[in-house]
């Protein structure tokens, strides 16, 4: 086991109705504050009202930056830093699922930077201190309420990078399952396949005598897979939206990785083809990690079998393990399928123009992931994998 030091300081208000106390969670980090969202899903469902509501109860000062996309942008990044410092925000609120909580991590490192907000997902600069943040999820997925991470796209050159700091972990994360009844099936699956992908992401490492987080991983992958079904038939049935909410959050707020590196090259090779194509994180995860697993599998093929069998009841073959470790990889590919997952990239219309393009993108700072890794022809080897 790594040396480790687990810090998360944000504070979860969980259950129902619990947006009503929003207000007064905000005040105590000033009386100027940015609600940030997406579109008007939160209008039409009355969350924007409830939310403003509260906070004027409290006699903050409300300022507004709406527009946030899937993948979000700089673009819109730098407006809210502009507007932010033009009028002394103290706090930033961000209404929404990972897009918005990203892209309003994004601001609040930028509102204490002098350069360009870009720089810290290059590499050019590392955020050391940003504005407070608050979230209001709608989306369980990326797990971007507890974590100290931001990701970002650059339409100039359909750049997609990472940032992170531990002053970026939002303040406080209001979690109300009901708030999730109204997202469609294919959105609901998107969000499994992230917070599984992040428990996998973990879960796939070299370092032994990690007993307790490999069980930690392994019993919130069962809680996900578990539930998938019930949130996607039925939608509003709250234990079960509990349930995958509660493991989206867990699944990245850092508990699951303490005294293990993780491998994080799965990610890495999704967000070449998001930042390029535009698609669902999610669905881009659900191509990708199949494809990675039967790359890599070979690099410990124990760890392989002990997933197939903890996570997917795959019965050990003594005398073959590398087949039952193929076998929770085809496990693993057929829940994703069977929540309406793509799982090969023709499925989302993607062909093989912009490989080699997205395997240098993917390399041109080093080599990608911490279990095996890869460089730029092992990435392009996977996404041929993944076609």
């Amino acid at each position: 086991m790594q040396d480790f030091v687990f810090d998360n300081h944000t504070k979860i208000i969980f259950g129902k109705d619990q947006e009503q106390v929003v207000g007064q969670e905000s005040i105590s980090y000033g009386k100027k504050l940015l609600l940030h969202y997406g579109g008007g899903s939160i209008k039409n469902s009355g969350l924007y009202d409830r939310v403003v509501e509260s906070l004027h109860e409290q006699g903050v000062e409300i300022f507004e930056l709406g527009g946030v996309k899937p993948n979000p942008r700089v673009s819109l990044v730098r407006e809210g830093v502009e507007l932010c410092k033009k009028n002394n925000i103290d706090f930033i609120l961000a209404v929404g699922g990972g897009s918005v909580i990203d892209s309003a991590k994004a601001i609040a490192a930028g509102c204490k930077y002098d350069g360009d907000v870009w720089d810290f997902f290059t590499g050019k600069a590392v955020v050391t201190d940003s504005l407070p943040l608050g979230v209001v999820l709608t989306i369980p997925a990326a797990g971007s309420e507890s974590s100290t991470g931001s990701v970002i796209t650059n339409e100039e050159g359909s750049y997609k990078r990472a940032t992170g700091h531990i002053s970026l972990r939002p303040r406080f994360a209001i979690l109300n399952p009901v708030l999730s009844y109204t997202l469609p099936a294919y959105q609901t699956a998107c969000g499994i396949t992230d917070m599984i992908s992040h428990i996998l992401e973990r879960y796939f490492t070299n370092d032994r005598n990690v007993e307790l987080t490999d069980r930690l991983c392994e019993a919130t992958l069962r809680t996900i897979i578990n539930n998938a079904d019930t949130v996607i038939q039925d939608p509003t049935n709250y234990d079960a939206r509990a349930e995958i909410m509660w493991s989206g959050t867990i699944a990245h707020n850092d508990l699951l990785n303490t005294g293990r590196i993780g491998d994080w090259g799965s990610h890495d090779i999704e967000h070449e083809i998001s930042g390029i194509y535009d698609i669902a994180h999610g669905a881009g995860l659900a191509i990708v990690f199949p494809a990675w697993m039967k790359y890599v599998y070979k690099q410990d093929v124990n760890r392989f079998v002990q997933f197939a069998n903890r996570v997917w009841d795959v019965e050990i073959d003594l005398n073959n393990l590398e087949k039952t470790a193929l076998a929770g990889i085809k496990k693993t590919e057929q829940f994703f399928k069977s929540i309406g997952m793509p799982v090969k990239l023709e499925e989302v219309n993607i062909d093989d123009k912009h490989f080699d393009e997205m395997a240098s993108k993917g390399t041109e700072r080093g080599p990608v992931g911490n279990f095996v890794k890869l460089y730029e022809d092992d990435v392009r080897q996977i996404f041929n994998l993944a076609k």
